[in-house]
């Protein structure tokens, strides 16, 4: 696993902080929660969201690209 270092304001860590204890999570699963809910995706991800896309409807590379990028902006949208 990767380590990331972030400067945030006093104010945003302490937020994230207690945010974290009532969720009763660390706060890189808030990260990585937070990071899905924006659609962020690792490749893999993004490919099985593709080769899905055009199993279910029939498409060929390029619509079901063009279909995997919508999905993937209305997600981003939530």
């Amino acid at each position: 696993m990767s380590r990331l270092t972030i400067t945030l304001s006093d104010a945003r860590y302490r937020a994230l902080k207690e945010a974290s204890a009532r969720r009763d999570k660390t706060i890189g699963q808030l990260i990585e929660e937070s990071l899905e809910l924006y659609g962020i995706k690792t490749r893999e991800d993004a490919q099985a969201l593709v080769q899905r896309a055009r199993r279910r409807a029939g498409l060929g590379e390029a619509q079901a690209l063009a279909l995997a990028e919508r999905e993937v902006k209305a997600a981003r949208r939530r």
